[in-house]
C-alpha cells in the first residue's frame, strides 16, 4: 500500500499490529534490490511503502534522509529503524519479535 499524509494515520498509527514502512525513491538502486523481500513479507505483515519524492514532508517528519529506510510501527511509534537494503530474514525476525 502506497501512503500518503491522508492514510498515514489509519494505515500507520492506528494499526493494531506492527506495521513495517518503507521510505523508497524510484530511482534508488538499494531500494529496487529489496522490492522482492519487501513483496515477500507483505504476504505475512502489513507492508507501506512512502515515495519519499512524492511525500518530502511525510519523509521530513519521519526523518528519512537516506533511502532506502525501513521503519516498524507498533502501537504508532517506531520501534525499530534501519538505513539502507537489508535481508528479509532479518526484518522478518524483526517483525516477529514484535507481535
Amino acid at each position: 500500500m502506497l501512503l500518503e499524509e491522508f492514510n498515514w494515520k489509519q494505515e500507520v498509527a492506528q494499526a493494531e499490529g506492527p506495521v513495517l514502512v518503507d521510505f523508497f525513491a524510484t530511482w534508488c538502486g538499494p531500494c529496487k534490490a529489496m522490492e522482492p523481500a519487501i513483496h515477500s513479507l507483505a504476504r505475512d505483515w502489513k507492508v507501506c511503502k512512502v515515495n519519499i519524492d512524492k511525500n518530502r514532508e511525510l519523509a521530513a517528519r519521519c526523518r528519512v534522509s537516506v533511502v532506502p529506510t525501513l521503519l516498524i510501527f507498533k502501537g504508532g511509534r517506531v520501534a525499530a529503524r534501519h538505513e539502507g537494503a537489508m535481508s528479509e530474514a532479518a526484518l522478518r525476525a524483526e517483525l516477529a519479535g514484535l507481535q
